[in-house]
């Protein structure tokens, strides 16, 4: 099972994740592209810790919305978004290379990864980024997304993910940051929903029914109180349970 969390979220003087403390617990880092958070300073600052630590690096790419942290849906033109998701993974690809690196899959962020659940017309946006900037490029997303629908039409590797620390509605889809109890923040709770995710077993939905997911990587987020804790506790977790905790790209 691969485990994969955020980073590179600050801007400047200004951090928000533990970058450092993630990398030796994580095998796949999803790194900011400077839409939603990030910048050239510290996005290749994690491309090279990334590389020092044998961690995989995945684009995170966003709406363009820093003040909002990528958290605010935006109406925009799908060739407008297609180019500026090329932007971004081309940023991060020139960041990685001189790092010594090189990034292996693209993850979108926050509202943008809500939206292309359903949003057909920006799925196939961030689809047609990926094609024209680099098709070997895997993709990382919910099951059941027309993202991932779209993709693998289009012939890229994609990735199914859940996650860990995020509560789940009947139907799948995460429920809204707006609504109570969205974020999860025990990491024993926590631990044992990553268990029971990597092994088929079902997990309790917001209604109080189960639902049964199967990924391929279980996300952590980077910017949870206490997301060190809660990432080492979680894989802790799954090597205790016989898991192994791999990257899905190499």
């Amino acid at each position: 099972m691969d485990l994969n969390s955020d980073l590179g979220e600050g801007l400047g003087p200004w951090t928000l994740t533990d970058d450092d403390a993630l990398l030796s617990v994580v095998t796949s880092a999803n790194v900011a592209c400077g839409f939603h958070a990030g910048d050239a300073s510290i996005m290749r600052r994690v491309c090279e810790r990334a590389v020092e630590a044998g961690v995989v690096i995945g684009a995170q790419v966003g709406y363009r919305d820093l003040s909002g942290f990528g958290r605010r849906f935006i109406d925009i033109e799908p060739e407008a978004l297609t180019q500026e998701v090329i932007y971004q993974i081309g940023a991060l690809q020139a960041m990685a290379r001189v790092a010594g690196g090189q990034v292996r899959y693209v993850k979108p962020h926050g509202a943008l990864y809500n939206a292309i659940v359903h949003y057909e017309e920006q799925a196939a946006a961030v689809v047609q980024a990926v094609v024209d900037c680099d098709p070997t490029l895997q993709v990382l997303g919910p099951a059941g997304s027309a993202w991932l629908r779209r993709a693998g039409q289009a012939g890229l590797s994609v990735v199914h993910e859940a996650f860990a620390d995020r509560a789940y509605t009947p139907d799948g889809t995460l429920v809204s940051r707006r609504l109570p109890g969205a974020v999860l923040s025990d990491p024993a709770k926590i631990a044992r929903r990553a268990v029971a995710m990597a092994t088929g077993r079902p997990i309790t939905d917001s209604s109080g029914g189960s639902l049964t997911l199967t990924p391929d990587s279980i996300c952590v987020h980077g910017d949870t109180p206490g997301a060190v804790t809660i990432a080492r506790r979680v894989r802790s977790a799954l090597a205790a349970a016989g898991i192994p905790v791999v990257p899905f790209a190499s």
